[in-house]
Order: structure tokens, then sequence, then C-alpha cells
């Protein structure tokens, strides 16, 4: 194969899976116009229309969806053969760009990075954390861990842990003031809500989603600033498990209404890495997410 069809066809397959003639211009570090061109030379050379382009999208024609079943096929198997033949030894290295949400990295992720780079010393990591939804091809992103739902069909999406919410409070805060006897009476109580529109408001989730009235007092937009909040007696949190478990565990907070189900939004919701669709996935995404899979252990 020629190497200016090779390039042509990766091209196609990258405009086809950004949608976006600038976004692949970005990732191969080269002129929109240089693609544009290639793409049309590709059109050419098969006698057929492969895209549908207008200003603001590009879709692809019926031709444009058979050819690329196939021109995907090609460059995954070039791809995965000369990956075969040179990195078969090779050991994961590189950069790797790593988006997360706040609450989880601090309590989950961050604690375990130490391990990891003993054991990959040569995989260089920059760590993000954010609360916005990142764009992984514009921002150059290698894995992101989001808390909610898949919407992007280019990305895979591997579940870390569940995000089982739990009513939580400090020994002392429940000798004080007592313990709810129902979710229906926590307007008696102080009621620390996360300042985030997606987990301001608390549901019960025995049967079916009912919202339930709280006091309304702190608000705080950190989960970590909402367990500091409820480790020195301001009240109830609805928190993850997985942010408070070691508290938990030695006794520093207590669960309470522990036979009923919370959640801060109507659906029940688990936390995932996200990375790229692609049918060879470089060793030093791999490793980290089986590293992080396999040390998350909070899905009880």
């Amino acid at each position: 194969m020629q190497m200016s069809m090779l390039t042509r066809l990766h091209y196609f397959n990258c405009v086809v899976e950004t949608g976006s003639i600038s976004k692949a211009s970005r990732i191969f570090d080269v002129q929109p116009s240089s693609i544009s061109r290639q793409l049309t030379a590709l059109e050419k050379e098969l006698g057929v229309l492969l895209l549908k382009r207008t200003s603001r999208n590009i879709g692809l024609t019926e031709a444009g969806q058979t050819y690329y079943k196939y021109s995907q096929k090609i460059v995954s198997d070039l791809d995965e053969a000369r990956c075969a033949v040179n990195d078969l030894q090779q050991k994961p290295k590189g950069n790797l760009k790593v988006s997360m949400a706040v609450g989880f990295a601090e309590c989950c992720i961050l604690p375990m990075i130490p391990t990891f780079t003993k054991l990959y010393p040569e995989i260089n990591l920059e760590l993000e954390m954010t609360g916005r939804v990142v764009d992984l091809v514009e921002e150059n992103v290698d894995v992101a861990i989001r808390t909610g739902r898949l919407r992007d069909s280019n990305l895979i999406a591997l579940k870390l842990t569940s995000n089982n919410f739990l009513l939580c409070a400090s020994p002392q805060y429940i000798t004080e003031h007592g313990t709810p006897k129902s979710p229906f009476n926590l307007t008696d109580f102080e009621c620390i809500r996360y300042e985030y529109a997606g987990w301001r408001d608390w549901y019960l989730m025995n049967d079916k989603p009912t919202k339930l009235t709280i006091k309304s007092g702190l608000t705080v937009r950190s989960i970590n600033g909402q367990k500091q909040l409820i480790l020195n007696h301001a009240g109830l949190a609805l928190m993850p498990k997985w942010s408070v478990i070691n508290e938990l565990d030695n006794g520093t907070l207590v669960q309470v209404l522990e036979q009923n189900i919370f959640s801060p939004y109507e659906s029940m919701s688990s936390t995932y890495a996200i990375y790229l669709k692609r049918e060879l996935i470089s060793p030093k995404v791999r490793v980290f997410i089986d590293f992080i899979k396999d040390h998350i252990d909070y899905n009880s």
C-alpha cells in the first residue's frame, strides 16, 4: 500500500471519529487544508462521495459508511502488526494525561499514584482535577475519570465503582442531637448539601425516587469539604461510600438510616474510566486503567 493512501485512510478515519477536520488536523499536527485535500483526492480516486460536508458538520454518505468499515479494519490491522513487531517487549512509557473528578481523585486516585509511579517509572503522569466534562480529543486527554452516563459513542467506559451514597454523621453529633427516626424528619437536623446542581437534592430510593425535604444549612462544593464538616460534628451529609469508607471503618463517622437507599439525584450512578474507542490501546493507558481498577474495591 502506498504511503499516501495509508495517510489518507488515517485522515479519513480520524475525521469520521472526531466529526471534524480541524480536530483531526490538531491530532496529526497538520493544516486543515492538507487533510481536506487528501480527503478530496481519496474521493476522486474512488470516484464516489464519502463525506457530506457543511459549514458546521461532517457526516458519512452511504458509500462512506461502507468504506469506513473497511478503512478502519485496514488501519487497525496495520497498527496492530506494527505494534506486535516493534512494541511486544516494550515497557509502558511516555506522557499520560489523566483528567479526574476532584472528589474521586482526592479520595481514591491520588493516594495510589505513588505506588503506580514506582511500578511504572517511565510513565510521566499529568493529572488534572476538574468538575467539567473534558473533550478527550480536543484536550489530548488519554483517560478521563467521570461520574455519570457515557454520552459519546466514540468512547469506552469501564466501570470502576458504584456511587453508593450513605447518610453519615460523627458519633458526637449523633450523641448531641439524636438519630433521625425516618428519612422524612431530616428537617430536624443540620443537613450539609453538596453545592453542585446534580448532587444538591436528596432522594430516597427504596421503592421509587422520592425527593426529601431537608433542613437548609451549610453548602460546600467539595466532597472532602463535606467530609471535614461532618468529621467536625457540623451535621449530616450524603456521601459516596468511596469517600468515607476509611472513616466508617475507624469509627470517626457512622452511617445513619442504613436500612434506606439514598441518592443526590433521581437515579443510581457509577464512576467510570473513559478512554477513546480504539482497536489497540497503548500500553501506558492499559496499565493505568488496570491498576486503578485492581486497587479500587468500593463496590460492596
